[in-house]
């Protein structure tokens, strides 16, 4: 049942001509910001090439892409998860889904699934960019990969909170702005330490940049691998609980 749900919202999400238009308008913005610091490479490769263990490719276009990418996704992804339990609660169905035959976990993981599964989809398309320049050039793609599965990782944390929020509010687009919201919070928690020369190991740990950040060098560990499961898996499970109130109430 969670396959059948989240091929359901997979191909719903294809459907709807605000997905295409933000996908568009991803692409486009990533591409230009792309291109941009490919010409910043050109102009700075005369100066490289003097430096020993001088940054490449990888260091200079492909990690700077994916750290846009995850800002942009960051007011992007409330838009698209916004509707997937108002829309339900809005038109009337979310009452016919939670009497069916399928528990909340199953709903909240499949419609997870398929709005993760878009994720992995642009992704992959943002990939396409930084292996363009095999062409002509090489990659680390050892750095590559971990970029890859920071944003990944980002995206699917993201998608976790809009998820969240989807299910609280009773208006998508009080959602969306709950979801960006929160998101900004997660992301500048520890920018105050660092304005007043202290640290917090609270909110060092609690930041989404910073565990972004570690894997995008390159240094994969268990903390930052634990911190996004974590992640993910309180606000699914937060997802759940509010589905089973709202099961309880009808």
């Amino acid at each position: 049942m969670i396959t059948a749900i989240a091929l359901r919202e997979f191909k719903s999400l294809f459907l709807l001509p605000l997905a295409w238009s933000i996908l568009a308008i991803l692409q486009f913005i990533l591409a230009y910001l792309f291109l941009t610091q490919v010409e910043t490479f050109i102009i700075l490769q005369p100066q490289l090439e003097g430096l020993d263990n001088a940054p490449g490719l990888t260091d200079v276009i492909a990690a700077p892409l994916y750290g846009n990418a995850a800002i942009i996704f960051m007011l992007v992804t409330p838009m698209l998860t916004m509707r997937l339990i108002c829309e339900e609660r809005r038109n009337k169905t979310l009452a016919l889904l939670l009497s069916a035959p399928v528990s909340s976990t199953e709903i909240v993981i499949g419609k997870y699934l398929g709005i993760l599964g878009f994720m992995l989809t642009v992704l992959l398309l943002i990939t396409l960019m930084p292996l363009s320049l095999l062409a002509g050039g090489t990659l680390d793609f050892g750095k590559l990969l971990a970029n890859m599965l920071a944003l990944l990782l980002m995206l699917a944390a993201f998608s976790s909170v809009g998820l969240f929020m989807s299910c609280l509010a009773g208006h998508p687009t009080v959602a969306a702005m709950g979801a960006f919201g929160l998101l900004m919070l997660l992301w500048i928690v520890d920018w105050s330490t660092g304005l007043r020369d202290n640290k917090s190991e609270l909110f060092e740990y609690l930041s989404l940049l910073r565990h972004f950040q570690n894997l995008q060098s390159g240094l994969i560990n268990t903390v930052d691998l634990c911190y996004f499961a974590l992640f993910i898996g309180t606000f699914l499970i937060l997802s759940i609980r509010n589905l089973d109130n709202d099961r309880l109430q009808k």
